[in-house]
């Protein structure tokens, strides 16, 4: 078959996979899927299993989607627990099912990769490489406008909404003509945390991936595991994962570290391409009044406005990033489900869920803090 399976990107020369790519988008990158891997950040044991679809003519990959069959629904940020909690009383199997995606990573881009008459026909043959490999069904989580049109072209799949907030650069020349643009009330709350952390002593250092080195990676990732372990989870990534990504693509890489005094005491943690900043991780040692707002939000506004970026992604979910100038944009995940009635009832649902998160877009945008009418 044309369509067939990588169950590790070591299978695919790294120039061979990102040459199928639109951008520089690092969460795409071979060498980004591939440190999940070897990190065991990515691994059976969790629930997740690479299976990365490609096409192939002539003995040449031409189209392919990262990808994973998955036993659970753990880290994809499009939430289908409903849909496998209904399967479970109904005595339906959904796992394993295979997804789309970038793990732990909420991000939209690209998700069918090269040639777009190759990726039609992969989505093409998707159905019946899932019933051969006994999977419930294809979710493709994030995906950008041209995976949206083609999508929308083949039969079964269904298109799920969310709204995610990010921070837009309207051409401001620093943060000072950034709060300009605010109505008074929030421009005053802004520049109030900013100068409580100020005060409070507080600085800032901002490094690439190859400034730092192993001991500051492993604060680092101190800080990262303990926003899982306040809630008493388990972080999804390993150590070894960091330091996999400072070594194979370093300048993709940023870091802002917080000190008090002589001791660092949080970080956030950034990658970042031609027109984006992604704010992905933070964490801190102990907490301490609006520093997360500086540190996640502050600093990355000031570093995407000093480096001409057009958009800063802070991540999911958040609507207190509303208040801070984040504008609400709706991502888009598709969805195609093997067992007819399933599909029908999911159909329903998200025709239901659409509707809402529409309206709730509208209503967030309202939200704003910009001034209007001036």
């Amino acid at each position: 078959m044309p369509l067939r399976a990588l169950h590790t990107l070591t299978d695919i020369a790294p120039e061979n996979w990102d040459r199928l790519l639109p951008d520089d988008q690092p969460f795409l990158r071979h060498a980004f899927l591939l440190s999940l891997e070897e990190s065991h950040s990515v691994r059976p044991e969790s629930g997740w299993r690479s299976e990365h679809l490609v096409w192939q003519e002539a003995g040449q990959i031409t189209a392919a989607i990262p990808g994973y069959r998955k036993h659970n629904s753990s880290g994809e940020y499009v939430f289908d627990h409903g849909w496998a909690d209904a399967c479970q009383r109904a005595g339906i199997r959904y796992y394993p099912k295979w997804l789309g995606a970038i793990p732990f990573s909420p991000v939209g881009g690209a998700r069918l990769l090269g040639d777009a008459m190759a990726a039609r026909q992969l989505l093409a043959d998707l159905p019946d490489y899932l019933a051969q490999q006994g999977l419930s069904g294809a979710h493709i989580n994030f995906t950008d406008a041209p995976a949206d049109a083609l999508l929308s072209e083949q039969p079964h799949w269904l298109e799920r909404l969310g709204c995610q907030y990010h921070w837009l650069n309207h051409g401001y020349g620093d943060f000072q003509d950034f709060l300009a643009t605010l109505m008074s009330r929030k421009r005053k709350q802004m520049r109030k945390e900013r100068e409580q952390v100020a005060e409070s002593g507080f600085t800032f250092g901002w490094y690439q991936g190859d400034e730092l080195t192993e001991t500051q990676w492993d604060f680092i990732y101190t800080c990262y595991a303990n926003t899982y372990a306040v809630r008493g989870q388990r972080p999804y990534l390993t150590r070894h994962f960091f330091s996999l990504l400072a070594a194979r693509m370093p300048e993709q890489i940023r870091v802002v570290i917080a000190s008090l005094g002589e001791q660092p005491v949080a970080m956030a943690f950034y990658l970042v391409d031609s027109h984006t900043l992604y704010g992905r991780y933070w964490g801190c040692l102990a907490e301490f009044n609006h520093l997360h707002f500086e540190t996640c939000f502050y600093q990355g506004m000031e570093y995407a406005i000093a480096h001409g970026l057009q958009r800063f992604d802070a991540g999911a979910q958040g609507e207190h990033k509303l208040v801070r100038g984040f504008e609400p944009q709706l991502t888009r995940s598709w969805h195609q489900l093997q067992h007819p009635g399933l599909r029908e009832a999911v159909a329903q649902f998200l025709n239901e869920e659409r509707a809402g998160v529409r309206a709730w877009a509208v209503e967030a945008r309202e939200s704003l803090p910009f001034r209007r009418g001036d």
